[in-house]
């Protein structure tokens, strides 16, 4: 690694652009820090989606136009992925990246540019940073510009739910979706591997988008037999939170109450507000059975009337969701 001394400008500018992220004021805020010892005239944040596996353009200034297609063109030039092992900066333009220059800068009258790969500090990569200037930029710029890296990283990660999952505890596995089916991982919490691998767990997460409900808590299969505590949060997923989406969490369980799994069958249809005959009818039971069966749910709840039970099972998530 290169070791640069920096001044007290340059100090109290990093030390400005990481007030300006995570304290609110996100990229502009962080970039007009940077630019009291970078000479910059634009700037162009692109952020990597893994969901997707593509880069796309975020946040930029000073460009009167981006080309959509410019940030897979520079992932796909031997210099950007020189820089993915180096995690330098890349100048341009230098061998290897004439085309991408002439293309996307030079008619705009820029003379010079600069490419950060963007890492946050346990080394996820979540994107890059373009500087363009009408001069040369000086010979420390990217050795700055590298510095900030791991800070500036933050604005362009993806994974990033904006509303974080209020009220969830730690031990909860977690999946982030959008309308679109499209998942995420969610801060602070480990994927759950049976939601991320579930091909109904997307459309499931996208009824509850659609629904009006701000939240859903139950009792949750999967395809191994295994039981979950299931729950369901509104979050806004992607850059800044702009995509209306869902967390889907959840972590093992036993039945509680020694409810059996047919008796969780029965409770949720009593919730939904189903009499005993349209009970019997939905599971190929008798009506006897039925009766049977709430009798034994009645005792272990210490419920007296359906009214009790579907306010207990409501409230405590008591109900099969079926993914």
């Amino acid at each position: 690694m290169v070791e640069i001394t920096l001044g007290v400008r340059h100090l109290r500018a990093f030390a400005e652009v990481g007030f300006q992220v995570a304290g609110g004021g996100g990229a502009h805020g962080a970039m007009a820090a940077l630019r009291r010892v970078i000479p910059l005239d634009a700037y162009e944040f692109v952020a990597f989606d893994p969901a997707t596996g593509r880069h796309q353009s975020v946040v930029s200034d000073g460009h009167r136009r981006i080309d959509r297609d410019a940030a897979e063109e520079y992932a796909g030039l031997e210099a950007y992925q020189a820089a993915m092992v180096s995690r330098e900066p890349v100048r341009m333009p230098q061998p290897g990246t004439e085309r991408y220059f002439r293309r996307h800068l030079a008619p705009y009258g820029w003379r010079a540019g600069l490419t950060a790969p963007l890492f946050l500090s346990e080394g996820r990569y979540t994107g890059l940073l373009h500087l363009t200037a009408r001069r040369d930029f000086p010979r420390i710029t990217g050795e700055l510009v590298a510095a900030a890296s791991p800070m500036l990283a933050h604005v362009t990660d993806l994974t990033r739910c904006v509303i974080d999952p209020v009220g969830l505890p730690a031990d909860f596995r977690a999946v982030a979706f959008d309308r679109l089916g499209v998942r995420r991982e969610v801060p602070r919490h480990a994927v759950s591997r049976a939601l991320w691998e579930d091909p109904a767990a997307a459309a499931f997460a996208r009824a509850f988008i659609d629904s009006r409900e701000l939240g859903r808590h139950g009792l949750w299969l999967d395809r191994d037999g295994r039981w979950h505590e299931l729950r369901l949060i509104r979050a806004g997923v992607g850059f800044q939170g702009t995509l209306q989406g869902a967390i889907v969490a959840e972590r093992p369980c036993t039945l509680p109450y020694d409810l059996t799994v047919r008796e969780v069958d029965v409770l949720t249809r009593v919730a939904a507000g189903d009499s005993n005959p349209q009970i019997a009818a939905a599971l190929v039971l008798s009506v006897r059975t039925v009766t049977t069966h709430l009798e034994h749910i009645f005792a272990k709840l210490g419920c007296d009337s359906r009214t009790r039970l579907t306010t207990k099972a409501l409230a405590e998530g008591l109900c099969r969701l079926d993914v």
